[in-house]
């Protein structure tokens, strides 16, 4: 299971291929979960999955901060533009799910509407206003606090992003958590809802504490402190600011859905990435 659950991981929330993998997911499912012909994994293999994301996020990561740094350092583009490439690069290695969960997120909560008819909006496949606004604000604080970290340097940018893209990830494994219910008895909510054991992202989430606190560690005794000390306090922000997020969503909607998944892995990456950058300059 351990083998399943980590190739529907990387198969489901990215557009890696993992030869095989066919037979375990559906990735050309929609983020609410609406298959297109392909088969739904089932609900061990799903949750398996979803205990493997941070996972999947330090994987994303890296690769984003490759882009980051490759464009900004031996390219030159300067630290702006390489974190619009790094962010960007984040989009297509994940088809922009997250993104669109949280584009109709917003508008069905917005909306004002009761659960029923909320879910209805946030199933459609075009984009309020209030949700086109939602995106460009997240997608220019991320590029903006990454920007900012990564003209701090000392390995700031790098550091910040790989610790965003974990906890939005980290966010998803909470969600999926025991004990959080599916808004609808259909779609990837139902087969994920309450699938993890608590103990899960317990536990990754005290690693994922350990090694921030660790790499500040690190170099306020090699670099003094270069790092800055707001790595462990933003991966805390980032998970707060996810589950007050669904909390509210399950008290409007029920329940959880792929776009409120969607939806607050981009919240806790986006808040994350901009406690990150907080801290005077190295």
């Amino acid at each position: 299971m351990r083998g399943t659950g980590l190739r529907l991981s990387v198969t489901l929330l990215t557009v890696i291929p993992w030869r095989g993998a066919g037979d375990d997911t559906a990735p050309g499912s929609d983020p609410d979960g609406s298959p297109d012909g392909s088969t739904a994994p089932p609900r061990a293999a799903a949750g398996a999955a979803m205990a493997w994301a941070p996972a999947v996020g330090l994987l994303l990561g890296v690769i984003a901060s490759a882009v980051l740094l490759l464009a900004d350092h031996p390219l030159g583009a300067g630290p702006l533009t390489a974190s619009g490439l790094a962010v960007g690069s984040l989009a297509l290695l994940t088809r922009g799910l997250h993104l669109d969960g949280l584009a109709d997120l917003a508008d069905g909560l917005a909306s004002g509407k009761p659960a029923p008819a909320a879910l209805d909006i946030m199933r459609r496949s075009d984009i309020g206003p209030l949700g086109v606004v939602t995106l460009v604000l997240t997608l220019l604080l991320q590029v903006a606090a990454l920007s900012q970290a990564e003209s701090a340097g000392h390995g700031r940018g790098p550091t910040a992003l790989i610790a965003a893209v974990v906890t939005g990830r980290l966010a998803l494994t909470w969600a999926c958590r025991r004990g959080v219910p599916a808004a609808r008895p259909d779609g990837l909510g139902a087969l994920v809802a309450g699938s993890v054991r608590p103990v899960v992202p317990a536990m990754a989430t005290a690693v994922t504490l350990a090694a921030a606190a660790a790499a500040v560690a690190i170099s306020a005794a090699v670099a003094g402190g270069q790092l800055g000390w707001t790595l462990p306090l933003a991966v805390a922000a980032g998970l707060a600011a996810a589950f007050a997020v669904q909390r509210h969503a399950v008290r409007r909607l029920g329940g959880i859905t792929g776009d409120v998944l969607g939806a607050l892995t981009e919240i806790a990456t986006t808040v994350t990435l901009v406690v990150a950058a907080m801290g005077p300059p190295a």
